[in-house]
């Protein structure tokens, strides 16, 4: 999303585009404490990035175009593991996003998968993984039940509804099956196998905060009564060193 509304280096039309140089408002939410803010770009983009940098807690949940309040995207946030306080399944999140006429164009929505990037929830939703993007064809997850994999369906809207081909059924474009994104693709596998090689050592897995709501807790209760304080025996070995030095 920031990518998309706020970098003018992927999104020519935040510097051509008279209807976009006013710039973008993103709503921040903290899945963490339940909480929401809005920030304005160009002006708060430093901003922006300092809480969205950290994508285990903060995400965009909607965009809106700065000089009409239009609402240019919204994004699924929540976070199933937060609501049910433990692994109860993976989160499938969705984005709908605007183009064309007023908006980023279609290019410009797309030009940021053109490579891969790492998102969690790999296998049990315990993992770091490069996301793909895939054509709907591709979007079966195998290895490692992954990689993770994004699609991307295009169409156009008119009079309220999905415009229609002349036998009645929608006009629907496979966006990502495309050769454009074979390099993402590479990428993402290249990156997966690295990640695989490391097995189940971090960063592979993902850090201490995020297993809390994974299965790994119940594994670790079984071995909490295995640990002993070492208090003891670190303030007898200084003793002796202590000794031995006089």
């Amino acid at each position: 999303m920031f990518r998309i509304f706020a970098d003018p280096a992927n999104t020519a039309g935040l510097v051509i585009d008279p209807n976009l140089t006013g710039g973008f408002k993103f709503e921040v939410l903290d899945v963490m404490a339940n909480q929401k803010a809005v920030l304005k770009c160009p002006e708060e983009m430093y901003e922006l990035i300092a809480l969205i940098g950290t994508p285990g807690r903060y995400v965009v949940s909607h965009v809106w175009r700065a000089r009409d309040d239009v609402v240019c995207a919204a994004t699924s946030t929540t976070r199933l593991s937060l609501i049910a306080g433990k692994y109860v399944g993976k989160d499938d999140p969705v984005s709908v996003v605007r183009a064309q006429r007023g908006f980023p164009a279609l290019g410009e929505v797309l030009a940021p998968f053109m490579h891969s990037y790492f998102v969690e929830g790999w296998m049990r939703g315990s993992h770091w993984g490069p996301l793909m993007p895939v054509g709907l064809k591709n979007s079966r997850c195998t290895a490692f039940d992954g990689p993770p994999r994004i699609v991307a369906l295009g169409f156009q809207v008119a009079n309220g509804g999905i415009a229609m081909d002349d036998d009645g059924r929608p006009m629907i474009s496979d966006l990502f099956d495309d050769p454009a994104f074979d390099l993402a693709r590479r990428e993402a596998m290249e990156i997966a196998c690295t990640l695989r090689r490391m097995g189940e050592f971090e960063p592979a897995r993902l850090g201490a905060e995020a297993m809390e709501y994974t299965t790994l807790p119940k594994v670790l209760e079984k071995l909490k009564d295995r640990f002993e304080s070492t208090e003891i025996e670190v303030e007898t070995s200084v003793l002796s060193r202590v000794q031995a030095n006089r």
